[in-house]
């Protein structure tokens, strides 16, 4: 294999500007992401497609296959196109594999070559049956042989790896992403790195409430999703509240979680203002805990006068559970974190902001800015 064909979805329905500007985007991305794994390629920006010319292609259609607006990434064999090249490239793609059934699929981005798509399946899937003893299915084939045949060249492979879809990040303005370590906000978090806004995590250390771990995991969450963005700064900002969290826990017993997450918030918007971000990324999910009812999510809204996005909203925990794991930052979060000592005896389900503001802390909000401005970025 000498190249990998980089499929991308989305941002082929922009207008020609956006496109070309998304597609930079993506093209500087896998770039970035070969360079972070020490892979050797070059990445082109072609007619519907990118190309990385590597002598890794394996390694590389793994990197790109990683990252927003990718939808799938192929190693692939770059051959004249021709249809005896294609043909043998394919039957050698077939040698070195073992499978029971097989398909051959076959696309042209023009139709003035001198042979057609249908052709080029029904030949091809002849020669490879000749050549290896396997079926051919073509509703469920072990294996599928492809050809995309470009003006000038073509891409033979047998091999699509998923990527996650979306835009690519960096085409919209950065999010500040609340990061506790949990399983919900990693997910969050790359939710809206897939639709291409580059987020910028904060983690709120609360002090003796927060378990040993508890820190540890939020840093190996944001180097999980740095992977994901590796030419984008997702250092986390790591604030010290451990002395207002110890203020609202002694201030503060029913409704207190309200106020906590309201002090987050608070803080959250203390640094998108030094970030010039254009909102802030939770993983709350309607109903999912006490302080994420309808009414509660009013409450803890009302902190702020920047947007509060919310990717999980409706999303049941198995489903967001399942994500994590293939985001790679469940295991972390699994780790006990002893924050569960910040939880009143009695919490509040269904909270008013009018009797809250009666017990809340009135420097609340002046601490959040002076935590959010004292804070410091973390090294990965």
């Amino acid at each position: 294999m000498n190249s990998v064909v980089v499929r991308y979805g989305e941002l082929g329905t922009k207008s020609p500007s956006v496109r070309r500007r998304m597609e930079e985007q993506l093209r500087a991305n896998v770039a970035a992401a070969l360079d972070d794994r020490g892979i050797s390629g070059r990445v082109e920006r072609t007619d519907g497609r990118l190309i990385i010319r590597t002598a890794d292609a394996g390694e590389a259609a793994t990197a790109a296959a990683d990252l927003p607006g990718v939808v799938s990434a192929s190693p692939a064999r770059e051959v004249a196109p021709d249809a005896d090249a294609i043909y043998e490239t394919m039957v050698a793609l077939a040698r070195d594999r073992s499978f029971d059934t097989y398909a051959v699929r076959a696309s042209r981005a023009r139709d003035d070559h001198p042979f057609t798509s249908p052709q080029l399946e029904r030949e091809g899937g002849a020669a490879i049956g000749e050549a290896v003893a396997a079926g051919v299915d073509l509703d469920d084939p072990d294996v599928t042989f492809e050809a995309d045949v470009r003006p000038n060249t073509a891409y033979v492979f047998a091999e699509r790896l998923e990527g996650p879809g979306g835009l690519p990040v960096g085409t919209q303005a950065p999010l500040v992403a609340l990061i506790s370590g949990g399983i919900d906000s990693p997910v969050a978090a790359f939710e809206l790195l897939r639709r291409g806004a580059p987020v910028v995590p904060v983690y709120v250390d609360l002090g003796d409430y927060g378990g040993v771990d508890h820190r540890a995991r939020a840093i190996a969450a944001c180097e999980r999703l740095g992977e994901r963005a590796p030419n984008h700064d997702l250092r986390p900002y790591v604030v010290d509240g451990g002395e207002t969290i110890r203020h609202l826990v002694e201030s503060v017993e029913r409704g207190r979680m309200l106020s906590v997450r309201r002090y987050f918030f608070a803080v959250a918007e203390t640094i998108a203002d030094i970030e010039d971000a254009a909102g802030i990324v939770t993983g709350e999910a309607l109903g999912q805990k006490s302080s994420q009812t309808a009414r509660n999510l009013q409450v803890t809204t009302a902190a702020v006068d920047m947007p509060v996005h919310r990717p999980l909203l409706t999303v049941d925990k198995p489903e967001i559970t399942n994500r994590a794991r293939g985001l790679g930052t469940y295991e972390e979060a699994e780790i006990e974190a002893g924050c569960n000592r910040l939880v009143p005896p009695q919490p509040e389900t269904e909270g008013r902001l009018e009797g809250l503001l009666k017990v809340e802390p009135d420097d609340l909000f002046e601490r959040a800015d002076a935590d959010g401005r004292a804070a410091t970025r973390v090294d990965l």
